[in-house]
């Protein structure tokens, strides 16, 4: 009778002590899955590579990259002179939605060109990164060579100025080495640089763009 009463007591011991187990663990779980969910909704961009949460953060488990915001762009020349590479991974992209085609275009010539040729001496870019394409009169095709592009934004802001503003600057991914901390960001006067999920493609003008 006896040895019956301490077996009974044996089985309910191991039988609270399984309990206490599954609600311990059951506790841990929960908590875990809220510092997830808190993760999730973490608007910190930038910040993954330093948190202490990254490798369970369901918002830090895809790669952000640097973008500019072609609406804020100042167009104020930072981005050719504060990438840490040279030349810049800044480049001018073309969206030719929004292009004129115009045969005096102010992103490829100076304002006051000598003539509407492709002479050096009439064009606006520094590095001879536009090319100019007849089309039919009065249009023509501006195409950027982005391998000379430095990304000054010259031409950017001259589009901006005179024409339809179908110019702009963008980081080219494939050249950026992402830093955690961009130098041309920290130095836009503008604010226009944010990070974005890669998955989101490029930050755009117009309705295309290419290069």
């Amino acid at each position: 009778m006896s040895g019956s009463r301490t077996g009974g007591k044996r089985d309910r011991r191991s039988f609270l002590r399984a309990c206490l187990r599954a609600s311990a663990f059951a506790g841990a779980a929960g908590i875990a899955g809220i510092l997830v969910a808190r993760n999730r909704r973490c608007g910190a961009a930038g910040a993954c590579e330093r948190c202490a949460a990254a490798a369970t953060c369901g918002y830090a488990a895809e790669t952000l990259v640097w973008q500019l915001d072609p609406e804020k762009c100042g167009k104020c020349g930072k981005c050719a002179t504060n990438c840490v590479l040279s030349p810049s991974a800044v480049k001018c992209f073309h969206s030719y939605s929004m292009c004129g085609y115009c045969n005096l275009c102010t992103g490829y010539f100076d304002p006051q060109p000598n003539d509407l040729n492709t002479g050096a001496e009439n064009q606006l870019c520094p590095a001879g990164a536009i090319r100019r394409r007849f089309v039919e009169e009065p249009y023509y095709e501006y195409t950027i060579d982005q391998t000379l592009c430095i990304g000054c934004g010259k031409c950017v802001k001259g589009c901006q100025a005179f024409g339809n503003g179908s110019l702009f600057l963008q980081v080219r991914r494939d050249i950026c080495i992402n830093c955690n901390e961009c130098a041309i960001a920290r130095a836009c006067p503008a604010d226009a640089y944010v990070r974005i999920p890669a998955s989101q493609g490029y930050i755009l003008k117009g309705g295309d763009a290419g290069s």
